[in-house]
């Protein structure tokens, strides 16, 4: 099943999940007084054919294959955002004795 892009109209992409999801269209909408039809607003989707799965469930198992891919992709993540966090931590200490240090050097000179 290829699914238009909302972007790029006449450009299809395969929809690898729409038996889970189920056929979405674009609700009709009015354009807001005032503004010409090309007015730039956030297209509103309406589930027009349902899946088999509930729209919650499906927003669920696409937050976990979401996670899994960021995960997968940089398994390192967590241990290099830790260690830069000690980094920081550490810089911060020292800018402070350094500051000390300065302050007690120049105490006399003033």
């Amino acid at each position: 099943m290829a699914v238009n892009n909302l972007v790029y109209p006449g450009v299809s992409m395969p929809h690898v999940l729409g038996d889970l999801q189920g056929w979405q269209m674009l609700a009709p909408k009015e354009p807001p007084p005032g503004e010409g039809i090309h007015a730039r607003e956030t297209p509103t989707l309406v589930l027009a054919q349902p899946g088999t799965l509930k729209p919650d469930d499906y927003r669920e198992l696409v937050g976990d294959l979401t996670n899994f891919m960021v995960y997968a992709a940089e398994p390192g993540r967590n241990a290099r955002m830790a260690l830069g966090v000690k980094v920081l931590a550490f810089l911060v200490l020292f800018a402070v004795l350094a500051y000390l240090l300065k302050a007690e050097y120049w105490k006399d000179v003033h």
